[in-house]
């Protein structure tokens, strides 16, 4: 699958959503495609293709015990991977979303382990980033986010380091401004317990 980069900053909004779609498109095809997010650059791909996800925690080196987020434009995209047996677990992360909270819930029966990792929750978050917003759109779904990095290496913050970080091995990068956070904040939607405090925000990178 050819590789590509596109920018978001010098095509203006037709270019913009031009770029979005072929994502969305490479998505589709299995393939894994970095853009940016509240705070780093992410790598993506569709959660429900196992051989996109393997393919994608083996250019990490992450070890899939540790689950992955995945993040959606809405809740509806969210549900397919939720155990809703008890609503109520919702509520709290509803009065965040959409922001820069990740919220741990339970995950429906089937659910790959890739996904979840060696839990019974799953990682997701409905992204208040426009763009990563938007390709979930164009998508159809929700996608994987995970950090744009060697697993334990800084994460990528600008599209020429993910180049220079993994070259030709992510099929499409879509050039553009990362937030101006750190990390987001992880809380068990459960217990009420933050697994990951979310740092101090940074100056954004484009």
């Amino acid at each position: 699958m050819p590789g590509g980069v596109v920018s978001l900053h010098d095509e203006g909004r037709e270019g913009v959503l031009a770029a979005l779609e072929q994502a969305a498109r490479v998505l589709a095809r299995g393939g894994i495609v970095a853009y940016p997010t509240e705070s780093c650059y992410g790598l993506g791909c569709d959660p429900r293709n196992h051989a996109a996800l393997r393919r994608l925690l083996r250019l990490k080196r992450r070890p899939p015990a540790m689950g992955v987020i995945i993040i959606g434009a809405h809740i509806g995209q969210l549900v397919p991977y939720l155990d809703l047996s008890d609503p109520s677990v919702l509520a709290p992360a509803l009065e965040t979303w959409p922001g820069p909270h990740t919220w741990l819930l339970p995950a429906r029966p089937g659910v790959s382990p890739w996904l979840r990792g060696a839990h019974r929750r799953i990682a997701v978050r409905i992204t208040a980033h426009r763009g990563a917003a938007r390709l979930c759109k164009l998508f159809g779904g929700a996608i994987v986010s995970t950090s744009a990095n060697r697993h334990g290496r800084p994460p990528a913050t600008r599209a020429r380091e993910v180049q220079r970080m993994f070259g030709s091995s992510i099929d499409y990068i879509v050039r553009g401004r990362v937030g101006g956070l750190a990390p987001t904040e992880i809380r068990d939607g459960v217990t009420g317990v933050v697994v990951r405090a979310a740092a101090p925000p940074r100056e954004a990178a484009d």
